[in-house]
């Protein structure tokens, strides 16, 4: 496969995330309108895979930075570097939490993802009008359009895209809550299954 023909796979894979967190957010105003509406269990659906689709996008936004720089040539300015080094993370975390069940990884992984969006936005802006300059070094400009698809995604672009469909994912899981709940009533499970005169009864 080709640079041009991945750099066109992952600008749909970036448009695609803009789609799910458009269609998330308005599932969640039809929810809380009508929560008894078919929107709202489809809502309540995506946040049981909310964990493993942001495991998912983390995962393969590391990859395709790493083959952007490993196998493409591109050399990563400054500013591609702190977005790297805020996704790289949330590769292994988000798929940790996705494989615990843990909803509570939000507290931890929305922060990180939301300083790369805000990396992402400065970057983004910059190659969208490169004539201001930037502060990275004139050996590796962070202005350099390395992708340009469609006239407008670029790589610091899918970033954002991808740190935007991440937290969405992340708040997703956090307002459904379901296992959360399977938590909480195996907890009184046990401590009822502890009692004494349960015990006593058995």
């Amino acid at each position: 496969m080709s640079t041009d023909t991945a750099s066109v796979f992952f600008a749909l894979l970036s448009l695609l995330c803009v789609a799910g967190v458009i269609g998330v957010v308005v599932l969640s105003l039809l929810r809380r309108s009508a929560p008894d509406s078919a929107a709202a269990g489809l809502f309540d659906d995506i946040g049981r895979s909310a964990l493993w689709l942001a495991a998912l996008v983390a995962v393969v936004t590391m990859g395709g930075s790493l083959y952007y720089s490993q196998v493409a040539g591109f050399v990563p300015c400054e500013l591609c570097w702190f977005q790297r080094i805020a996704m790289y993370p949330l590769a292994l975390l988000l798929t940790i939490a996705a494989v615990r069940r843990d909803d509570r990884i939000w507290i931890y992984a929305v922060p990180q993802a939301a300083i790369g969006a805000a990396i992402a936005v400065y970057h983004t802006q910059l190659q969208a009008f490169p004539d201001q300059g930037g502060f990275c070094s004139t050996t590796t400009p962070c202005t350099t359009r390395y992708v340009w698809e469609f006239n407008f995604v670029s790589l610091p672009f899918m970033a954002l895209t991808a740190f935007a469909f991440i937290i969405t994912m992340l708040l997703v899981a956090r307002a459904t809550g379901a296992d959360g709940e399977q938590d909480d009533e195996f907890e009184v499970d046990e401590h009822e299954a502890a009692r004494p005169d349960q015990v006593g009864a058995r």
